[in-house]
């Protein structure tokens, strides 16, 4: 199964200033802590999806007075300590020049930074945190948006001299020095946007379905079908998307699970649909690929306004316990149709069980990127002005 490409926005940032004190630190005693940056960057690498890049310039290194002998041991015990701490980078980036140099490498030059401009990342919505108006510039250079570290009463200095000529207040989102602040931003926290709160009631014939879903949730709720494994499996879409979802079902099982099982997903849809609204800051894409013992499922989805399903799944039994795994299909489906959405799910051959709860949570994830919002972003996630 191919690994759908990779399209993540890249946290960028600065070491000296902000994971450590400033200094020039070749020796281990040197290695002073920002006060919040663990706590801060732990919730950022678990709650969000970003690419996690250091970029950082270290003046001379390898000169008489800043031997390499001196700087790789000490940098390294800053990456094996926030390791630690649950916090680990996915690419390092570190210029060794002086500014007499003109190193194209060195910040705000990007001339380390190519692999970022094929096409793999979402720059958009990246950022670049650094305690200098230069990370700022190096935010405008690569295309992102930038968090100044800095007391906020320095705000005006973004507008001011060649940083004002430069549009570097346009770029800069933020300008603190609490990393509690600066985490709560980027997650959502401050955000004055409306929240992201629907009820949906269905009633037929046959079935008799009440939701109440928040999309910026913490991944709790109540589901009860009358379905106990069509439980287990939406409380995984629940715990695993951050949504929270009281979702109670009555339906017509003493015919079978189908009407049930389909209105839910109508349900969900409906939900989805509604609470997303003009899908203004959000990420619209999402994707996962999630291994579960034997099996391995890989989801990706497109809040695009338009409903179109792909389907590569066999299941090696017929049912999982009293369950159909005929009525899987059903309830993706019926979803993708409600909500509106580009929906692609594969699974490999292997245990029925573990087949079924990897294309949930994987489902659960992908929709976790894609509904995400950009707290300092408005725009719509299309070309087309609408979605």
């Amino acid at each position: 199964m191919a690994q759908p490409h990779m399209y993540k926005p890249v946290l960028f940032l600065d070491r000296d200033g902000i994971l450590v004190v400033e200094d020039q630190i070749d020796s281990f005693e040197k290695i002073q802590w920002i006060p919040g940056v663990f706590n801060a960057l732990r919730k950022l690498r678990e709650e969000s999806n970003y690419y996690f890049a250091v970029v950082s310039n270290q003046d001379g290194v390898g000169t008489p007075s800043f031997p390499f002998e001196a700087f790789w041991p000490v940098h390294e015990r800053i990456i094996e300590t926030l390791a630690g701490e649950r916090i680990t980078f996915d690419a390092q980036h570190v210029d060794f020049s002086l500014p007499e140099d003109n190193c194209p490498g060195r910040k705000p030059g990007i001339g380390m930074l190519d692999e970022y401009f094929n096409g793999s990342y979402d720059l958009e919505h990246s950022l670049m945190i650094g305690d200098r108006l230069t990370d700022v510039q190096l935010a405008k250079n690569i295309g992102c948006k930038a968090i100044w570290f800095a007391d906020p009463s320095r705000s005006e200095e973004l507008k001011q001299g060649m940083a004002g000529e430069m549009g570097l207040a346009e770029v800069c989102v933020l300008v603190s020095d609490s990393w509690q602040e600066i985490a709560a931003f980027i997650l959502g926290g401050k955000s004055v946007k409306l929240e992201r709160r629907v009820r949906v009631l269905r009633k037929t014939a046959e079935t008799d379905i009440s939701l109440n879903l928040n999309l910026d949730g913490s991944g709790k709720g109540c589901v009860a079908t009358g379905i106990p494994f069509f439980d287990h499996m939406l409380a995984q879409l629940v715990r695993h998307s951050g949504i929270d979802a009281d979702l109670h079902a009555n339906g017509d099982l003493q015919v079978d699970e189908h009407h049930t099982v389909e209105d839910i997903g109508i349900v969900l849809g409906q939900a989805f649909l509604q609470a997303l609204g003009d899908k203004r800051g959000i990420s619209r894409y999402g994707y996962e690929v999630l291994p579960m013992d034997d099996v391995l499922a890989q989801v990706a989805i497109d809040f695009s306004g338009r409903p179109y399903f792909a389907w590569d799944v066999e299941f090696s039994r017929q049912s999982v316990g009293t369950f159909p795994t005929e009525m899987f299909i059903h309830f993706f489906k019926s979803f993708c149709d409600e909500a509106r959405c580009n929906l692609n799910m594969r699974v490999t051959d292997g245990n029925t069980h573990h087949q079924a709860e990897a294309l949930f949570k994987a489902f659960a994830r992908a929709i976790r990127q894609a509904v995400r919002r950009y707290p300092w972003s408005n725009a719509l996630p299309s070309t087309k002005g609408v979605l």
